[in-house]
């Protein structure tokens, strides 16, 4: 298994339990990843660390002074 985090910008736009699909995008040398639809954003990871998997399970939802943190969970 492997969790990564993910920025969101509005509470209530998913919950625990959901299935969520990403999607990946290249940049020159590294990737991001968007939880569909515009849910929320990764930071940038290096070619190394590439996702494998196209959908998680969202384990949890942190609300910080910085706004909310998804953490989603891959099989991996």
């Amino acid at each position: 298994m492997r969790q990564m985090e993910f920025k969101m910008e509005r509470p209530g736009l998913t919950k625990p339990g959901d299935v969520l699909h990403v999607k990946e995008t290249k940049l020159p040398n590294s990737y991001f990843y968007t939880l569909e639809h515009a849910i929320g954003m990764s930071g940038n990871y290096p070619t190394i660390e590439r996702l494998k998997s196209t959908e998680g399970t969202v384990t949890d939802i942190q609300e910080t002074p910085r706004g909310f943190f998804v953490t989603v969970e891959f099989d991996e």
